[in-house]
């Protein structure tokens, strides 16, 4: 608990809380506006308002979210002699990786609450849609933070090993497009084993949309969790192993 709260104190005046709020809302804004100017009703009501905002964000602007909030969370220990007041640390270094990754899974989280809470808002104030926001919508929200963790955990190794803030966006950039190919090509067991396909994956849970079957199960849910879980341990323990050979520079 002390890494994780000494990692939020370090992030106090960063810019993650900007990416936290403003990417998730301009998937919202982005999601309306197309609705609009195609003058599409939705015919599906809430159905139809999720996949327009959460399928895209999916594809592509999540995962390169949570790789500008592992610059973000890095970038402190490249600055000046940081780095090496990291390496003589009297912290053990599971707990320096693993505070960043909560920390991480933290901030998808709310990300993924800025998005809910914006699909809820435009819902009733732009398109007046009866009702609220199915709950199955919240469970799956759930499972793409659970998808989100094996993102951020390999988000967090690349930014540990580079100081450039850019290369490892560019690195989930070009992860998401392998995501999406696979996605695409219906390769399920393949996208599933890769942490950007997995979480790509989980955004389209209960859409309909390329592979998935339009319907959230317990075992669906289970699936992703495990496979979530999976990736991550094995991710993280990498880190650990790696960061357990740097030295001071």
């Amino acid at each position: 608990m002390g890494s994780v709260r000494a990692e939020f104190l370090k992030l106090k005046r960063s810019l993650s809380w900007a990416v936290v709020v403003l990417l998730p809302l301009m998937a919202v804004v982005t999601g309306a506006a197309n609705t609009v100017i195609s003058g599409e009703p939705l015919e599906g009501d809430w159905h139809t308002l999720w996949m327009r905002v959460v399928v895209l964000y999916g594809l592509f602007p999540l995962a390169v979210g949570v790789a500008a909030l592992a610059s973000l969370v890095w970038r402190v220990e490249h600055q000046g002699g940081n780095w090496n007041a990291l390496m003589g640390r009297r912290v053990s270094t599971p707990h320096v990786v693993v505070g960043k990754v909560a920390v991480l899974a933290a901030l998808t989280a709310a990300m993924q609450a800025v998005l809910v809470v914006g699909v809820v808002v435009v819902g009733k104030v732009v398109f007046a849609l009866p009702g609220v926001l199915p709950p199955r919508y919240l469970l799956v929200s759930v499972v793409i933070v659970l998808a989100c963790v094996p993102v951020a955990a390999l988000q967090s190794g690349l930014s540990m090993l580079m100081r450039s803030f850019a290369a490892p966006v560019a690195v989930a950039l070009l992860g998401a497009s392998t995501g999406v190919l696979l996605l695409v090509a219906r390769f399920e067991v393949l996208t599933v084993l890769v942490p950007y396909g997995l979480v790509s994956r989980a955004t389209q849970l209960g859409t309909g949309t390329f592979m998935d079957g339009g319907s959230v199960t317990a075992g669906a849910v289970a699936v992703f969790g495990v496979l979530a879980l999976g990736l991550a341990v094995v991710v993280t323990a990498g880190s650990v192993a790696v960061l357990d050979r740097r030295d001071i520079r």
